[in-house]
């Protein structure tokens, strides 16, 4: 039995589509307490940029490294979902994977600690 064929959908009938599957994929990152705690982060993290930022480039580094780091945060979450799926006995390439997820998470954490390190340091010492 083959599986149904699914229309294509073209122009806004296809953004508006393709905005639904993201607007659930938000809600899936949001069961997963890492990623909460980053919206929460981002919540006074982002405004504070408009404050600590001196310039458009400024202000877009450190909120790009906030975003950054809930963009990696749910990629991580849709490699370990992917990776559950396959099944739930231990396999070296399944723990190669998550913890390749898990390093990608803690380098934009690091980067995230840095752009947003240098930039209050440069305001501390004015």
């Amino acid at each position: 039995m083959s599986p149904p064929v699914v229309p294509k959908r073209r122009g806004v009938a296809r953004l508006w589509h393709a905005a639904g599957h993201s607007l659930d994929g938000l809600q899936a990152g949001w069961h997963e307490p890492a990623f909460r705690q980053e919206v929460l982060l981002a919540a006074v993290l982002v405004p504070a940029a408009f404050w600590l930022g001196r310039d458009w480039v400024q202000i877009a580094l450190l909120v790009g490294s906030v975003m950054l780091l809930m963009v990696v945060e749910l990629l991580n979450t849709a490699v370990e979902s992917v990776v559950d799926r396959v099944g739930p006995e231990w396999h070296a390439l399944s723990k190669r994977a998550k913890d390749l997820g898990s390093a990608a998470v803690l380098l934009s954490l690091l980067f995230a600690g840095g752009v947003w390190g240098a930039a209050l340091w440069t305001w501390w010492r004015g």
